[in-house]
């Protein structure tokens, strides 16, 4: 399973809604993402340049991104931006391909 790091803003909508009607959003959130294939780790409410945040992880990114193009088609948030999260042991192996594959590498200018 792979993990992703989502963070976004509210939209004005979102914003009237949950001042109208406060509530939880964890289980709207944990509900969307399972109906995408997903599952959620974590979600946040966040300060800062970003109002939430939402951990979660699938067998591939595309189960995250379709659940959060559905919340964005509702006009409730806005500037998601996905990232991929790697424990210390996955990210250990990437390194370790990458340690192969530098002596592979000429920088620009070097013959």
């Amino acid at each position: 399973m792979i993990r992703l790091v989502t963070r976004g803003c509210f939209t004005e909508s979102y914003a009237k809604g949950l001042v109208s009607a406060p509530e939880d959003r964890e289980p709207a959130v944990r509900k969307l993402i399972e109906g995408a294939g997903g599952e959620l780790i974590s979600f946040y409410f966040t300060t800062g340049d970003s109002d939430f945040m939402v951990i979660s992880q699938a067998n591939e990114s595309e189960s995250i991104i379709a659940a959060m193009l559905a919340a964005v088609a509702a006009g409730t948030i806005s500037d998601v931006k996905t990232a991929r999260a790697w424990t210390g042991a996955e990210f250990k192996k990437v390194a370790e391909r990458a340690s192969k594959a530098a002596s592979n590498y000429r920088p620009p200018g070097k013959s």
